[in-house]
């Protein structure tokens, strides 16, 4: 039976434009879905919108724009990331369908009847991270990530008793039973759960949502709270409201090792890590069986935010540098687990020095060399001397704990281990001198075949016109088992040089 994974990304609000921020997860779940399609697995891939959220019906009312056709908008420039990024999504799920409400009212009522109650209620709330603030969680009396005062609110909503659950779900963090990647977030999540959970509010007044949003099941007024509608979208959209068959196969897989992999910013952890696990403890549903939390990237120090009007528009950096420079900078430059900065400087050095100069200058010595001295055919087949096997090992390693800036770096130290070996063979000398370099082109092309296959996740339109180079289909390939031992290109197979893969920005 082939392995199934299931992988989501969060769900973002679609109050404004998407930026880089967003981007990021898009590109990091969309490489590592790549990753492990090329070993066979069977993967499917979510991303969507989230539209019920009070902030967006703000900014609704704000443009003067009906909240349907707003929400409907901006959520197709999120979908169109899809194309802008070349990622690899199987379903974009909107929290406005029929599916999810019905999802997400099933949901609902799955949860155990003790595990819901109503009461009066006041606090501390953000609409733009929708969530309650205690006061010491505050800083100078304003939100931390969006640096405004959070507003009073008091009313009567239904209630989630997550208090039933912190110890059960402090056992499945220190237990690994939940892994959760990188370290420092577990630690915030054990640290959060040890000052004592407490139950929160999963409903709003019809009044202050506006009317927007998924009733509560018996109780037209009241709407769900967004975070606990939002995040029942990983199980909505494979057809939970109707035991669909997507369902059983992505989310139940049983009979199965299951790999049901959640990625997610910081900034949402809580929800993820505590909340949604208490829900799905409660409703008697399988829990996810890994979260990876990825930091911001962040504009001179500070989290990228629509909020705070800092963004960068994934369109325009693309159109700047292009599709694959800008994934390669998102997984290769910036930190995987912590908080990267952004600027023009940056990318441009990054992208020269191990495209440019790199990758895309490798590539072109080797092909050249073998058209040079070889009549573009591949000699017969040489010893692998490079320690291909290990740089497979590292790599599988890297990507199975989402290091993506890891994985890329090995990729470059190898394609450097091929250019010292060119520098300190010098062909050019030893073809002049009459000496067989027959074991040194193979052995420098065959490197470049697994130097193109390893960054299929990454920049694939790139590595696949390395491929083609090569004489090599990449819609043909076979798992990476098969394709990641030494010998695939064959005695006689024809190269040919292609035009240039990086140009100078």
């Amino acid at each position: 039976m082939q392995k199934k994974r299931f992988v989501t990304t969060t769900i973002p609000y679609v109050n404004a434009q998407p930026h880089i921020g967003h981007a990021l997860e898009f590109v990091q779940a969309d490489a590592y879905v790549r990753y492990f399609r090329l070993l066979g697995e069977d993967v499917r891939f979510l991303a969507g919108s989230d539209e019920n959220s009070l902030k967006n019906v703000q900014a609704a009312e704000k443009a003067g724009e009906d909240v349907g056709t707003f929400v409907a908008r901006h959520a197709k420039a999120f979908s169109d990331l899809q194309a802008v990024l070349n990622v690899s999504f199987d379903d974009f799920i909107r929290t406005t369908e029929e599916r999810h409400t019905k999802g997400a009212q099933k949901f609902w009522q799955a949860c155990k009847k003790e595990d819901i109650y109503k009461k009066p209620y006041s606090g501390l709330y953000c609409v733009g991270c929708e969530m309650f603030y205690s006061e010491d969680e505050l800083v100078d009396g304003k939100c931390p990530d969006h640096k405004v005062e959070p507003q009073l609110v008091e009313e009567e909503n239904y209630f989630f008793r997550l208090s039933a659950y912190q110890d059960q779900i402090k056992e499945l963090i220190v237990s690994g039973t939940l892994p959760i990647t990188p370290e420092r977030r577990k630690n915030e999540m054990l640290a959060f759960i040890d000052r004592g959970l407490e139950d929160f509010s999963i409903s709003r007044s019809h009044e202050r949502a506006h009317g927007w949003g998924v009733p509560v099941p018996g109780d037209e007024e009241q709407i769900m709270y967004v975070w606990f509608d939002a995040l029942s979208n990983y199980i909505t959209a494979l057809g939970y409201a109707e035991d669909g068959a997507l369902y059983k196969d992505y989310w139940l897989q049983v009979g199965q090792d299951r790999a049901v992999v959640h990625m997610l910013g910081k900034g949402v952890a809580r929800f993820h890590v505590i909340y949604w696990i208490g829900m799905l403890l409660s409703a008697g549903i399988p829990l996810p069986t890994e979260e990876f939390i990825h930091g911001y990237i962040t504009s001179e120090g500070e989290k990228m935010s629509k909020t705070l009007g800092n963004v960068v528009a994934p369109k325009d950096a693309v159109e700047t540098y292009g599709q694959d420079p800008t994934r390669f900078f998102f997984l290769g430059a910036l930190s995987a687990y912590g908080d990267s900065d952004f600027s023009d400087e940056r990318f441009k050095e990054y992208y020269t020095a191990h495209l440019v100069n790199g990758v895309g200058n490798l590539t072109s010595r080797i092909v050249t060399m073998l058209e040079k001295y070889a009549d573009g055919k591949v000699p017969a087949v040489a010893e692998d001397t490079l320690g291909i096997t290990g740089m497979w090992k590292t790599l599988d390693a890297h990507m199975r704990v989402f290091a993506f800036d890891k994985y890329v770096e090995t990729v470059l130290s190898f394609a450097a281990k091929c250019d010292t070996l060119i520098s300190e063979q010098k062909p050019w000398e030893k073809a002049k001198n009459g000496e067989d370099i027959s074991a040194l082109l193979y052995t420098l092309i065959e490197s470049l075949r697994h130097i193109a296959i390893a960054l299929l996740p990454i920049i694939p339109v790139a590595a696949e016109r390395i491929l083609a180079q090569l004489g090599i289909d990449a819609a043909a390939l076979d798992s990476l088992e098969k394709e990641s031992a030494w010998g695939g290109m064959k005695e006689g197979d024809t190269v040919a040089k292609s035009d240039i893969l990086f140009a100078r920005l």
